[in-house]
């Protein structure tokens, strides 16, 4: 192996070709932001016409005419309600997107009470989770009678029916429909719920409830996969609402981007590694071996960017390491041997893939480069506590500057 001096000049090089490199990435996660953002917005235009909206059921409401009730009417509230939803999680990919759709069963039975001691004729109102999604199956029986054409006024259905004195009539309500992001039951306009029981069923194990909905009273592990979950309100006042969201996904477009930009800190650290090392062993490397090993580790980026939408995310990953590693410590076998390898892979391994790979998960990123940076001062302080620094840099002008010593004086 060629050695060469540590020098002030090499190191501004070395400086010079690590900005380069990380103004590359920036421009590679640039472009791979405006290819995922301006693309977002049409795929999801496309799947919540393709495949459905969110999907937000109100509890019903019924009322008859009064003339002691504001507006000339009296609420009424059902006295009994038994909702029944099954969740089927299926995501759908567009571009470097995964969208969180699903597909649901829900069946719900209903008693629309008469308070007053006369027959009344009790106004009942329905309204759908949304106006564009699509409802197959659908059933709407109130009192028994179904509704062959029922009339839908901004997505809502009412229908009349006259009950007994102190009666009930039963609502029944049943549905098929496809939904995204998540699924939620809406009981913000009853202020008082009475024999309320919702029993979900989902086919996921990760569950998630959102912001301003309640947890569920019951709950317990399908031994097939997934969830039973109850809420059961048997007298409340100001009940929450209800809701479930689909399981996270996770998205290339983002994950590649957030890799992107953040590269240059584990190149930082590998240069750091192999600058140090080159100086305790006096393996120094030339600013131009810092290029070559510069352009391996972008390859890893640039090829995870351009297949992460042609092959599944974790294997695209692991390949694109793979040449990755392959090019940079083959390189510096090529340059050093095995001396410069052993150093180079694991240093490689820890930065460039593991660093890599903890921006697959929530949270782990800031965690890894704190653990990296502290691990990496240890083993860098441990490495040189014995070296004399003021004999590891050489300038060039104290190199050229050094008298040759005098040839011994020969006789002739």
């Amino acid at each position: 192996m060629h050695t060469h001096k540590l020098t002030v000049l090499s190191l501004l090089a070395v400086g010079f070709i690590y900005i380069c490199t990380a103004v590359a990435w920036f421009i590679l996660g640039g472009a791979l932001t405006h290819r995922s953002v301006d693309r977002s917005g049409a795929f999801t235009h496309e799947v919540m016409k393709g495949w459905g909206p969110e999907l937000r059921q109100a509890h019903p409401i019924a009322w008859y005419d009064s003339p002691a009730g504001a507006s000339g009417r009296s609420a009424v509230s059902p006295s009994a309600s038994q909702i029944d939803v099954k969740l089927g999680y299926e995501p759908k990919r567009k571009g470097l997107f995964w969208y969180r759709t699903y597909k649901t069963e829900f069946e719900a039975h209903y008693e629309i009470p008469n308070p007053t001691p006369i027959d009344q004729t009790v106004y009942v109102a329905f309204t759908l989770p949304s106006q564009d999604a699509s409802f197959n199956a659908f059933t709407f029986e109130l009192d028994g009678a179904g509704v062959d054409e029922p009339v839908l006024r901004e997505g809502t259905i009412t229908q009349a029916v006259v009950i007994p004195a102190h009666g009930s009539a039963p609502l029944k309500v049943t549905y098929h429909a496809r939904g995204l992001n998540r699924w939620d039951y809406n009981l913000g306009n009853a202020d008082r719920v009475q024999n309320f029981a919702l029993t979900m069923e989902t086919d996921f194990d990760e569950i998630n409830f959102p912001a301003g909905t309640g947890s569920p009273t019951d709950r317990s592990v399908i031994s097939a996969g997934g969830w039973d979950l109850i809420w059961d309100y048997p007298d409340v006042i100001g009940a929450q609402s209800i809701g479930m969201d689909m399981p996270k996904v996770l998205n290339p477009g983002p994950v590649a981007s957030r890799i992107s930009f953040f590269a240059p800190v584990s190149l930082l650290f590998f240069f750091a590694v192999l600058l140090i090392f080159g100086a305790v062993t006096g393996m120094n490397l030339h600013p131009m071996n810092y290029f070559f090993l510069a352009a391996g580790c972008f390859a890893f980026q640039l090829l995870f960017a351009y297949t992460v939408d042609l092959m599944p995310i974790h294997l695209c990953f692991f390949l694109s390491a793979g040449v990755s590693l392959a090019l940079v410590c083959g390189y510096l076998h090529a340059v050093g041997g095995r001396a410069l390898t052993r150093i180079a892979l694991p240093a490689q391994f820890a930065y460039m893939v593991l660093f890599s790979y903890s921006f697959f998960f929530d949270g782990l990123s800031g965690v890894t480069i704190a653990v990296g940076a502290v691990a990496t001062l240890a083993v860098l302080m441990v490495a040189t506590a014995k070296m004399d620094w003021s004999e590891v840099f050489v300038s060039r002008k104290r190199a050229k500057g050094q008298v040759p010593p005098a040839m011994p004086y020969v006789e002739s």
